[in-house]
Formats: C-alpha cells, structure tokens, sequence
C-alpha cells in the first residue's frame, strides 16, 4: 500500500453554525484530511501542537491507524481557530485566530518520511511547503493547497511551490484571484500554466471542478438533508481524493475522476457533524454505498 505524508496544522476549534455550537474540538486540515485518507491508504502526519494536547484530542489519529511519528510537542498552546457560519454555510466568519505553536512551525520530515510516494501540502506558507519538498526523495504524486492569504501576500514563493507540484486544489475564488481573471475556465488553463498539470476546484455546495490537460470533470455536491458544519469539508475532500489515488497508484483520467468522486463522498460525512463526529463515525459499508448512489445521481445513457 503506498504511503500518503500530509504537512499542514492540528488546531483546536470553537464553531457556531445555525444548527449547533462547539468548543475547542480536533480540527486542522492536516487532521481533517489524515482522517479521511485513512480509509483508503496509509498516512503519515508533520504538524505542531503544544503541551495543552491531551491524549484523549489525539486518540482520532491512533483509531485510524496514522502515524504520528511527526507529530511535534511544544512548549505552548495549540493553534486555535474561531469561527461562525449562518445560513450559507459557504463562507466561514472567522472570529478569532491565535496560530501559538503554529506561528513558529518549521517542517521537519523524519527520516522514515522522507520516501512517502504521496505528498499533500496543507494550507501552510509556500515557503514552508517549499521546504517540505526540499526535504523529500522523489514523490510519485505532490498535490497542494492553498489560501487568498498566501495569493495576496506571498504569490512569488507560491508559484515556486505551484512549478514543483502535480496537482493544486483550491477553491473558485483563489483559482479567479491567482489568476487574475474573472471567467473560470480562462482562469484555470492560467493556473495550470503555472505548473499543476491537475487543477481541481472546489465549488461549495455547488460540486467540484477538475482541468486535466484537454479534459474538464465536474461532480456536484451530495445532496444532504443535514448539514451541521462546513469546517474541514475541503480538507475532507482532498484526503478522500488523494487517499483514493495512492490506493490506485495511477494518475489516468478514470483513476482521477473516480478519486474526485471519493473525496466528494468524504466531504459529504464529514459535514453531517461537528468536529470529526462524521468521519468517525463512518463505515466502510456506508461510504462504498454512498459511492453507488453518488454514481446513480451522476449517470445518464447517451442517446
């Protein structure tokens, strides 16, 4: 089975949506998507968190079985993010952010990681995630993240991260901004200029793109009668979606439009609860039928 090494954050959330509140739950997109790949491959975790980090926050990892080796202990307190939702659960209202250990964090891949096949580069400085990939011994498959923060204030150590990795998911605004233009598609074939042969932009409740060459693929979003809270669904997505690839250690359109599918389906579990209550919860039973109906809600017979 090929190894999956995901770089990002473990934080502590507080959230408050419409249907309920939570505070200082596991999240971190490094968390959100180690979870989610778990199901198909093995992960491996780089990320900081600080002496407030019990072993009860941390016993999601061990239940799915991924390797912590990487998971630094510092004298401080874990990174803590503060949101709210309303009614569109679309757009997050970030209430309060305190990085802590998170501000001084400097990858540093232990030597057992450093031939991981698969690598996903969380939503971390680009020159972070530029020396993560310093650090590692030829990656079949590097896929990135990243954020309108990092586009706005560091786009030159970006597009050095973006000439060095296979494939980039981010949202459709960060694909209109990094771009700098308006029309999406005009804006992904300027993306993939860039360096990612594979684009895939995610769209909300709205679904998910993928650019692949000449190709364009798009899944919509699984339609929920319950959508508790939105936090980490993303992250959820790409874990699925990369977890997927590296069991089927290929990179054919069908592989990939398969995987989109998976992490479409990852994305649906982890938003029908807070915190990591969906995934958790999750079986392999359920996620292989909500695949089957994910297929029979996208199928159609030509004429």
């Amino acid at each position: 089975m090929s190894s999956i090494l995901v770089v990002g954050s473990v934080a502590l959330d507080s959230v408050k949506t419409p249907f309920g509140e939570v505070e200082d739950v596991l999240g971190g997109s490094a968390t959100y998507f180690s979870v989610a790949a778990s199901f198909f491959s093995q992960v491996r975790v780089v990320a900081v968190v600080g002496t407030d980090f019990t072993e009860e926050l941390g016993a999601p990892f061990k239940r799915h079985n991924i390797d912590t080796s990487g998971l630094v202990h510092s004298e401080g307190a874990t990174f803590r993010w503060k949101g709210e939702y309303g009614f569109d659960l679309n757009e997050a209202h970030t209430l309060d952010t305190q990085l802590n250990v998170f501000e001084s964090f400097k990858p540093d891949i232990p030597d057992s990681y450093k031939t991981s096949e698969y690598v996903f580069l969380g939503n971390i400085d680009p020159e972070l995630q530029l020396q993560v990939l310093d650090q590692i011994d030829k990656p079949r498959v590097v896929a990135c993240d990243t954020m309108n923060f990092w586009i706005d204030g560091k786009v030159d150590a970006l597009k050095k991260t973006l000439s060095r990795v296979d494939i980039l998911i981010i949202n459709d605004g960060e694909t209109r901004m990094l771009a700098d233009e308006a029309n999406l598609v005009r804006a992904a074939h300027k993306v993939r200029a860039m360096g990612p042969r594979i684009l895939i932009v995610k769209r909300g409740e709205y679904g998910v793109l993928m650019f692949n060459e000449d190709s364009v693929f798009g899944a919509p979003a699984f339609p929920l009668e319950d959508v508790y809270d939105p936090t980490g669904a993303g992250d959820s997505f790409a874990g699925g979606f990369m977890g997927h690839l590296a069991q089927s250690e290929g990179l054919d359109d069908s592989i990939l439009r398969r995987s989109i599918v998976y992490g479409s389906v990852m994305a649906s579990f982890n938003v029908e609860a807070f915190s990591l209550n969906g995934l958790g919860r999750l079986t392999k039973t359920a996620l292989d039928e909500r695949f089957r109906q994910f297929k029979s809600l996208t199928h159609f017979e030509a004429l």
